[in-house]
């Protein structure tokens, strides 16, 4: 029987290990402090937005929420930011994503200074990452090679694929793989013979935002399987399609109306692949575990 890679119990481990970190770090000279700029009505920012916050009150990193105003220019958003660079007891800035499209959203996220920026997507940053030198990495793929890690999963010497070629996923992701030693092949809508390039894979990730692409022709016996999807769905025909071996699932969905299923296909995968993550439950929550890390490292690399 397949192994499922709990998100959530890895999650918990992260957030107490960094609760010990502030704690140190304050009683040492202050607490660390991330401030999110969070523009527009989009519900789900708000609701990212609303976790980060409580993430950060429940292990003590001192936070601020920003809202300035829908029609804020590009121009006066980037002042902003400016001010939060120089600002002693800011450690991290994050301006959530998507801004409205009036927004140079490139030059927002140009305007932060690289060691502030906690969701590590600046230039400047992924040349670090590519180069493997210090500094903050996109928090999924960090999530991910922390389930790795503590599943005790071997990467050193493995064939990993990735499904998508994304500057918060993809790309990064290829990189932390490389860094520990995998042979690393990158794959999007475009790549020949799909399913053939993903059966060769010892560690298969997918990320392409496509609800359960990945069948049981993708998957490799034996693999290990992260998916990074988190797509609604909302059809009950394409339900009851996906979820034809999952009876439990679809009677959830005809109560909810609606379930989040990952980009991998949930019964093809626990029949094929020896360990997996689930959806919902697998990567999701340690995204903002890591943005947590991530605060912790910048505020003590900025203290010294």
């Amino acid at each position: 029987m397949a192994q499922i890679l709990d998100g959530i119990r890895i999650r918990n481990q992260i957030l107490e290990e960094s609760k010990r970190r502030v704690a140190e770090l304050a009683a040492v000279r202050r607490a660390p402090g991330l401030t999110v700029v969070l523009v527009g009505d989009d519900p789900a920012s708000h609701i990212y937005v609303r976790n980060k916050i409580k993430a950060c009150e429940e292990i003590g990193i001192r936070s601020q929420r920003l809202t300035p105003p829908a029609g804020i220019s590009t121009a006066e958003l980037i002042s902003l930011v400016e001010q939060l660079n120089a600002a002693e007891d800011v450690d991290g800035i994050l301006v959530q994503m998507p801004l409205p499209p009036h927004i140079d959203a490139k030059q927002v996220l140009l305007a932060i200074s690289p060691e502030k920026d906690v969701d590590g997507l600046h230039p400047l940053n992924a040349g670090n990452l590519v180069t493997n030198r210090p500094g903050p990495r996109p928090c999924t793929p960090l999530g991910i090679m922390q389930i790795l890690k503590r599943h005790e999963i071997p990467v050193s010497g493995r064939r990993a694929v990735v499904v998508g070629r994304s500057d918060l996923v993809g790309k990064p992701m290829a990189f932390l793989l490389l860094h520990e030693h995998a042979t690393v092949t990158i794959c999007h809508s475009r790549t020949a013979d799909l399913p053939g390039v993903c059966r060769e894979a010892d560690i298969l990730v997918a990320a392409m935002g496509r609800p359960a692409l990945i069948t049981a022709d993708y998957i490799k016996a034996g693999a290990t399987v992260i998916d990074v999807g988190t797509n609604r769905l909302s059809d009950r025909a394409q339900a009851a399609a996906i979820f034809a071996r999952l009876p439990e699932r679809l009677a959830a969905f005809d109560k909810q109306g609606s379930l989040l299923v990952g980009d991998v296909h949930p019964a093809d995968v626990a029949e094929r692949a020896a360990a997996y993550t689930p959806v919902p439950g697998g990567v999701g929550p340690l995204t903002i575990a890591m943005l947590m890390v991530n605060t912790i490292d910048i505020a003590a690399r900025r203290m010294g």
